[in-house]
């Protein structure tokens, strides 16, 4: 199995889904089940069909989520030396050289991905688009609107 990377903070994030499906989720789906069950004939019952459906849902995200954890690499961006490379884990400050905006990224596993919070996917674009470059070098990403050029301003390992 292929690992997964992630970071301490992304693999803590997945870790609390994981104790909160295992303690909270699932004991309300069974008790729901249960009250559904009391209310008589099943076959008609559409409050016990949707709490089997939930149930497995959470217990089909629990597996995925075990499964993710298993095969986590996590990386401490703290702990990088890099010489300066952008690489998994590391927050880049970026300016657009059309505009002049400046925008700043980190670089993070799939499932932490949040453009507002600034983490962008290592799958994504301008992340490919970014490894092993450093200061001063210019990423030329494909993006829907046409081909933009980011220079990279800074790298940081926080």
């Amino acid at each position: 199995m292929a690992t997964i990377p992630l970071t301490r903070r992304g693999a803590e994030k997945l870790k609390e889904e994981l104790q909160r499906l295992k303690t909270v989720e699932r004991h309300a789906v069974i008790q729901a089940i249960a009250e559904a069950r009391a209310q008589g004939d099943l076959s008609e019952n559409a409050e016990y069909d949707a709490a089997k459906d939930k149930q497995g849902f959470i217990e089909g995200r629990i597996k995925e989520l075990e499964g993710k954890l298993a095969a986590a690499q996590v990386i401490d961006p703290s702990a990088l030396d890099a010489g300066g490379k952008v690489v998994f884990g590391a927050t880049v400050d970026l300016a657009d050289e059309d505009t002049g905006a400046e925008v700043t990224y980190q670089i993070v596993g799939d499932d932490e991905a949040d453009l507002k919070e600034g983490r962008i996917s290592i799958s994504s674009p301008i992340a490919r688009a970014l490894i092993g470059k450093e200061a001063g070098d210019v990423a030329e990403v494909q993006a829907p609107g046409g081909l933009k050029h980011w220079e990279i301003v800074e790298v940081k390992y926080l």
